[in-house]
C-alpha cells in the first residue's frame, strides 16, 4: 500500500483523540458518583493491539502513563482469547493497575476481523471494599486490607454482560447502586469508542489507520528525542521527601538520578527509601507513569503524548524499594504518594540540563473522607474532599496557577460546585478563598492553596479518614525559588477542644456540627524572589494573596 500522506496521518491523528475526549463527555455525563461527575477522576485513551498508547484525553496524568502495562497485562492474561463484544476489567496494582480504586475498562476494536486498538477507560471508583470506607486505609499492612483485587478477567462475553461477576462485584464494595452506575458509564464509554473508531475505519481502511497510528508514533519519538538533545548532557540529582509513612518512619527520600545522554534520557530510581508496610507504597505501573509525567511537563506542550514520547526513556527500579515494592504490600496512596514526590525529584534533577523547563513543584494532596447518614433522606453517603486544592508550581513563563492541584493530575482533577455539594450531602460551606501568604516567593510566585471552612450537618455522628501528605514539607521551589506553605487542617468538635489532623489516620469520630478548617499548601516559587516585578509585588498585596502590603508570599526555604 501507498504510505498515507501527512495531511491523513494529521487527520487520523485528531480523529482518534476526538474519540477519546468523547469517551470521557459520555463519562462525565453519565457516571453516578461526584467523584467522576463532578471532580472528574477518570481518564480516557487508546492504544494498540500491542498495547502502545496512540490517543489520550487530557484527563489524569498519572492514569494514563499507567495504561500501557495495563493493557500488556489483559494481553497477556488472555492471549488470542479476545473477541469482539468482550470487556475486560483490572485493577490489581501489582498486575498492570495502579491502585485498587481505579478500575481499568477495556474493549477489545477489530477492524476487518483483525484485533486493532483497545478502548480504555480508568476511573476512580468512591469505594472499592475493604477494610475501611472509601479506600484509603491508613493502617493497611497489606492490600489485601485496601479492597477487592481484579487481576484481569472478562465481564461481557461476546457482548453478553456476566451477571454472576457483577453480582461478586456489586458484594464487595459499599455503596453497590453507585458502583454499578459508574461501571456502567465506563464502559458505556468504551463502547462508544467501539463505535467511533469503526465508523472511522469506513472512510479509511485498516491498514491506513495502522500505518498512521505507526507515523504518528514515530513522529512523537523524533521530536522528543529533538528536544532532549537540546538539554545540557550529564548526570543529575534529585531529591524529594514524604512526611512520613504513618508508621513511625520520617522524611522518607525519593531520590533520581537522571542522565540525559544524546537523545535519550535515564531516570534511575534504584536509590529511594526501603519499601514500608503502609500505603505510600507505588506500584510498577505507577512508578513508570509519575517518570512520565515529569518528562511529559519538561517537553513542548505541543508533542503528543503517546507511546512515542517514551520511547526514548530507560527506568530503572530495585524491588524492595518504595518506587518497586513487594507483590503484596499496600499502595493505595501512591497515586498521590509518592507520584508527587517521584514527579518532584526527577523535575528538580533536571533543572539542572533544562532551568527554563523545570517548574516549581505544585502542592500535595491531603484529602478528607467522610462517612455518615443524610438526616434529609436518612441515606448513608462517603464524600470525598476535592475542595481546597492546593497550588500549582511558579515556571519561567509565569506565577503558579491558584488552587489547580496536585502535580500528578495537573489540575486534571475539579473540585466542583460548592452549592451542588451541599444540595448533594449534609455539608455547609462556611468559605471557600484563596490562602494568602501560601505560595512559594520567587521571581515567580507559586499559586497559593485555599482556606476552607466546611460544617458536616449530620444527625448522628460521622466517621471520617484522612489520607495524604505535605504537612511539613511543602512544593518544592525552584531555581532560588522558595518552597511553598504546608498543609495545616484542624478539626472542631462542638463543646470539645480543637484537633490537629494527622494525614493518615481513619476512624476519626465526626460528632454532629463539626467544623473542618483548612489551609491548603501553595505552589513552589520559580527564580530568586529579588528578582520578582515590584508592580508583581503590588498586585499580589491588591488581590489578597499576601496578607498586607509588601509582604513577600511563603518565605520557606530556597532550594
Amino acid at each position: 500500500m501507498t504510505a498515507p500522506d501527512p495531511i491523513t496521518i494529521s487527520v487520523i491523528h485528531h480523529r482518534l483523540t476526538g474519540i477519546v475526549e468523547e469517551m470521557g463527555e459520555a463519562m462525565l455525563r453519565t457516571s453516578f458518583s461526584q467523584i467522576l461527575n463532578s471532580s472528574r477522576d477518570f481518564s480516557t485513551a487508546i492504544c494498540g493491539a500491542d498495547s502502545q498508547l496512540v490517543a489520550q484525553a487530557e484527563h489524569i496524568p498519572v492514569h494514563v502513563g499507567a495504561l500501557q502495562p495495563a493493557a500488556k497485562a489483559v494481553i497477556q492474561a488472555f492471549g488470542d482469547d479476545v473477541h469482539p463484544g468482550d470487556v475486560f476489567l483490572l485493577n490489581d496494582p501489582y498486575a498492570g493497575g495502579s491502585h485498587l480504586p481505579d478500575v481499568t475498562a477495556f474493549v477489545p476494536i477489530f477492524l476487518d476481523g483483525a484485533l486493532t486498538f483497545w478502548a480504555i477507560n480508568r476511573a476512580h471508583h468512591s469505594d472499592i471494599g475493604g477494610a475501611t470506607y472509601g479506600a484509603y486505609n491508613a493502617s493497611a499492612r497489606e492490600i489485601w486490607q485496601e479492597g477487592i483485587r481484579l487481576p484481569p478477567i472478562r465481564f461481557y462475553d461476546k457482548g453478553v454482560m456476566r451477571p454472576d461477576m457483577l453480582r461478586m462485584l456489586k458484594a464487595n464494595v459499599r455503596h453497590a447502586r453507585d458502583f454499578e452506575g459508574d461501571l456502567s458509564a465506563q464502559i458505556g464509554s468504551v463502547l462508544l469508542a467501539d463505535r467511533r473508531v469503526k465508523a472511522l475505519a469506513r472512510e479509511f481502511d485498516r491498514a491506513t489507520i495502522v500505518a498512521a497510528v505507526d507515523r504518528m508514533l514515530e513522529a512523537t519519538e523524533a521530536q522528543t528525542r529533538e528536544s532532549i538533545a537540546e538539554w545540557k548532557d550529564g548526570t543529575y540529582i534529585g531529591e524529594a521527601w514524604l512526611d512520613d509513612d504513618g508508621r513511625g518512619n520520617d522524611d522518607i527520600l525519593i531520590r533520581a538520578k537522571v542522565t540525559v545522554d544524546g537523545s535519550s534520557l535515564t531516570v534511575d530510581l534504584r536509590e529511594c527509601a526501603p519499601q514500608v508496610t503502609s500505603f505510600v507504597n507505588s506500584s510498577p505501573a505507577n512508578t513508570r507513569s509519575a517518570v512520565i509525567v515529569a518528562l511529559s511537563v519538561l517537553l513542548d506542550k505541543e508533542i503528543a503524548k503517546n507511546e512515542g514520547m517514551v520511547r526514548p526513556l530507560t527506568i530503572l527500579t530495585t524491588r524492595g524499594t518504595i518506587v518497586d515494592p513487594d507483590p503484596g504490600l499496600p499502595v493505595t496512596m501512591c497515586t498521590s504518594h509518592c507520584s508527587n514526590e517521584i514527579i518532584e525529584a526527577v523535575v528538580t534533577a533536571l533543572s539542572g540540563a533544562c532551568p527554563e523547563q523545570a517548574m516549581g513543584g505544585w502542592g500535595r494532596r491531603l484529602r478528607i473522607a467522610i462517612k455518615g447518614v443524610d438526616p434529609r433522606n436518612d441515606r448513608p453517603f462517603i464524600w470525598h474532599m476535592f475542595h481546597a486544592r492546593p497550588g500549582g508550581g511558579a515556571s519561567s513563563g509565569g506565577d503558579g496557577w491558584h488552587n489547580a492541584g496536585e502535580w500528578h493530575s495537573a489540575g486534571g482533577l475539579k473540585f466542583g460546585s460548592v452549592e451542588v455539594a451541599e444540595a448533594r450531602f449534609p455539608l455547609f460551606f462556611g468559605r471557600h478563598e484563596f490562602r494568602p501568604d501560601s505560595g512559594g516567593d520567587g521571581r515567580y510566585v507559586g499559586g497559593t492553596g485555599v482556606d476552607l471552612d466546611l460544617t458536616v450537618e449530620t444527625e448522628q455522628p460521622a466517621v471520617a479518614n484522612t489520607a495524604g501528605d505535605g504537612l511539613r514539607h511543602g512544593a518544592r521551589g525552584m531555581l532560588g525559588g522558595h518552597d511553598g506553605a504546608p498543609h495545616h487542617y484542624l478539626m472542631h468538635p462542638p463543646g470539645a477542644d480543637t484537633v490537629v489532623l494527622a494525614s493518615k489516620a481513619e476512624g476519626i469520630r465526626v460528632p454532629p456540627g463539626t467544623t473542618f478548617e483548612i489551609h491548603s499548601g501553595g505552589g513552589g516559587g520559580w527564580g530568586p524572589p529579588e528578582q520578582r516585578d515590584p508592580a508583581a509585588r503590588a498586585r499580589d498585596a491588591r488581590d489578597g494573596l499576601v496578607s498586607a502590603p509588601n509582604t513577600a508570599p511563603n518565605a520557606g526555604g530556597d532550594r
